[in-house]
């Protein structure tokens, strides 16, 4: 099973910073710390680009409230499928029963301690929707249907109407949007663009590349990656740039 991806949104820095020890110090299940977000606004724009297995949520913070952020991602169907499960974390106990009804997994009070975050994180991967039958995706290639191993997936790109799903042999349409393949691909993929999901193990290279001046750019330079085996280097985009970073030196740890 791969690592639960955890989005920390607290206003409080040392908070923040307390929680990611904690979720990184979890083995049971294994955790790794997706994102942070210091405010609502700020966790629904991460949510609009990554998924997330699990949220560790506070609820009082300026601005718009952690409770109305969960009802938002509950009531929005925009988010749908953006975040797994969401855990209230807070220094108030009266909010308990308003968080239970917008279907929280669990309800932390502060001073959090490891174990007691370590049992929300097992309710919340027991939770979680299965991953997709023997880890494949499901194409219809010209009618007949083919159950392509993610292990086999290099990316996944969005052009046109479709999503072109790329194999070191094959290249296949999906009609399936990105947003809707994105959170059954198990925190296998790195989101590099909002039309690109390149699969971890498949990234070779982060580098500065000539920018094409056909695509919007000025044939200046921008970021790319490398895909292996078939050394194509796909566009990363500037707002993806830092989680990309962020995601490949967590793969070579």
């Amino acid at each position: 099973m791969q690592p639960l991806r955890v989005l920390i949104v607290d206003d409080e820095p040392l908070a923040r910073l307390r929680l990611a020890a904690l979720v990184r110090e979890c083995t049971d299940p294994s955790c790794q710390v997706a994102g942070e977000a210091g405010d609502p606004a700020s966790a629904l724009a991460w949510l609009a680009e990554h998924t997330a297995d699990v949220m560790l949520l506070d609820i009082q913070m300026p601005g718009a409230s952690g409770v109305q952020l969960a009802a938002r991602l509950r009531e929005d169907a925009a988010f749908a499928g953006r975040c797994g499960a969401i855990v209230f974390v807070t220094a108030h106990g009266e909010h308990a029963l308003r968080a239970f009804e917008l279907e929280a997994t669990d309800y932390l009070t502060k001073p959090v301690r490891r174990e007691r975050l370590q049992q929300a994180l097992k309710r919340a991967a027991q939770r979680l929707p299965p991953e997709p039958e023997g880890g494949v995706v499901v194409v219809n290639d010209r009618g007949r249907i083919v159950r392509v191993p993610l292990a086999e997936v290099l990316y996944l790109k969005a052009e046109l109407k479709y999503v072109t799903l790329r194999t070191a042999a094959h290249t296949h349409l999906l009609d399936e949007s990105l947003t809707e393949l994105e959170p059954r691909l198990a925190g296998r993929f790195i989101r590099i663009h909002r039309n690109a999901l390149v699969a971890r193990q498949a990234v070779r290279a982060l580098e500065r590349r000539p920018a094409p001046g056909d695509a919007g750019h000025d044939g200046g330079e921008g970021w790319a990656v490398r895909v292996a085996p078939t050394d194509e280097w796909l566009a990363v985009s500037r707002r993806q740039l830092p989680a990309v970073r962020e995601a490949l030196a967590v793969d070579r740890v």
